[in-house]
This record gives C-alpha cells, structure tokens and sequence, in this order.
C-alpha cells in the first residue's frame, strides 16, 4: 500500500512565523507597529472562531489586532462610513471583512471598499487586475492561493510543466489560484460542480486541488491504481459526526496518493499565516507610498 508524504502545515508556520517576528521588530523599531483591523457583522460562530485565530496569530508575532463588529442590520452608509475611517487611519495597515455578511451589506461590492494597499485579503480589484496581468512580485494576493504554492515550494512539490486540477471555480480561490499557477507555468484545468468525467481528469493530473466545500465528496472511486496524484484538501467541513473534515475522505483515498494535505492542519493554517505575510508586505508598500 503506497504510503503517501504528509504535507503539514506547521514545519512551515513555525519557520515563518519567526521571519515574520523579526519583521514586525524591525518596524517597530521605526516607530510602526503593525496592525490589522477585521469587521464582522453579525454573530456567526464560525467567523468568530476564524477571527480568533487571525487576532492569536497577530498577538504571537507582535501585530496589533482590532475587530469592530455590527448588527447584522447595519445600514449601508454606517458600514461604508467606517471603511472610509479606517483607510483614512495611517495606523491600521490591513483591514478583512470577514465572510460572509449579512442584511443591506450582501448587496455592496465589498472587494472595492477597503483601500488596495490595506486589502490583505487579496480581493480588490487593482490587486486582481495585477494578478490577471501577472505583476505578482511584492502584490497583495488572495491567501489561500498564496498559501497554496507556499506548501507546495515548502515541500519542493514542481509545478512548472505539471497538469494540475482545480476543482471550485470561486473569486477567493479557484480563479486566483488557476492565474498564479499559470503564470508558474503549469497546466491548468478548473473543473466545478457540473463537470461530469472526474476519474479521467483524476487520471490525467499530477496534483488535484479541491475547494468544493463538501464533506468527504471525493473518496477512492475517483482514484486509479495507475496514478498517484498530488492532492491538496482545501475543504473545511463538518461531517455528520460533527468532525472537520477536508472534500477528500482522507483515509479511503491517501493510499492513491503520493503526497496529501491534512484536515485540519493543511492549507488553513496556511491561509492564516499568508495573512500575515500580506500583512508585513501592506506594512512595507504604505511606507515607502507614505499612506
């Protein structure tokens, strides 16, 4: 039975987080601090829980963190009114609007409200239309697909020339990620919820990436013994036992795999930590731009 590789998150996290440290100790001794300003509106309990790791994450490595959170029935006016505010603040380098929103606030464009220099999460559109262009060096990317090529570069995974499987066609994700490895060079294909012949672009693919948002969706059935893929997992789901599981189901599928993300422990502790990436890099843009 093939034993595939484990690609963790943490040996990356670790080693970066004190690259990062460093970074934050160097601003401060310029008289910054780095800081980090996330908005929520209304109670979600999982928007919560994700905030709590950003604000940890911030404390660990000596940002500063603020979350300034509404009433799901914000008006849209008080809402864009305090975006203005913190744009407008030269203390505060990165604001998230944590997903997803509520009320009046569902029908802005909110990728065009927080300034393109504080967007940390990627998402404005200057950043994207940078991206699409390829002007990726020192640029605000997405972070989960940022997080992404970190493992993969981590883990000495190539890219270049490879025939890679993107699964989930989103604007957080699967766009992104399909325009950064292009731009590496690979070929991409980007499959979604209406593609019908899986096992044969499982079969064709050298790494398989999912973002579908179903639990355990993917099990062995889509897996031939003559290939051994990479797969990286970037569900995050509950299954009926109340376990977060990835769309892969981990333990039917690793033995058809070469090399395969955890979950919990793959590319979400990623994601976080390429905030904070993106975070030092803001830091870094505002000052030599004097925002």
């Amino acid at each position: 039975m093939n034993q595939p590789i484990l690609l963790k998150a943490q040996p990356y996290v670790d080693a970066q987080k004190l690259i990062i440290k460093k970074n934050v100790e160097y601003w401060k001794s310029k008289g910054i601090t780095p800081y980090l300003h996330a908005i929520l509106v209304g109670e979600s309990t999982a928007s919560l829980k994700y905030l709590a790791n950003k604000q940890k994450l911030c404390l660990d490595i000596g940002a500063d963190f603020s979350l300034k959170q509404f009433d799901k029935n914000i008006s849209q006016d008080k809402f864009i009114k305090h975006l203005e505010e913190i744009n407008s603040n030269k203390n505060i380098h990165g604001c998230i609007i944590q997903l997803p929103v509520s009320g009046e606030i569902k029908n802005l464009e909110l990728s065009r409200l927080v300034h393109p220099l504080k967007d940390v999460d990627g998402f404005h559109p200057d950043n994207v239309y940078k991206l699409y262009q390829g002007q990726i060096d020192n640029l605000l990317l997405p972070c989960t697909p940022k997080g992404i090529l970190s493992l993969l570069k981590y883990y000495q995974i190539e890219f270049t020339g490879k025939n890679i499987l993107i699964i989930g066609r989103s604007l957080i994700v699967g766009k992104p990620l399909a325009l950064l490895l292009n731009h590496y060079n690979a070929t991409v294909t980007m499959a979604h919820s209406k593609t019908k012949n899986f096992p044969e672009l499982f079969l064709n693919s050298d790494i398989i990436i999912s973002a579908v948002g179903k639990a355990e969706f993917f099990d062995e059935r889509y897996f031939s013994k003559n290939k051994n893929p990479i797969i990286i997992d970037v569900g995050i789901n509950q299954d009926d036992n109340k376990r977060t599981v990835g769309d892969f189901n981990f333990l039917k599928v690793k033995s058809f795999t070469s090399a395969i993300t955890p979950v919990p422990g793959g590319i979400g502790p990623m994601t976080v930590i390429s905030l904070m990436e993106n975070l030092l890099l803001a830091v870094k843009k505002q000052n030599e731009r004097n925002l």
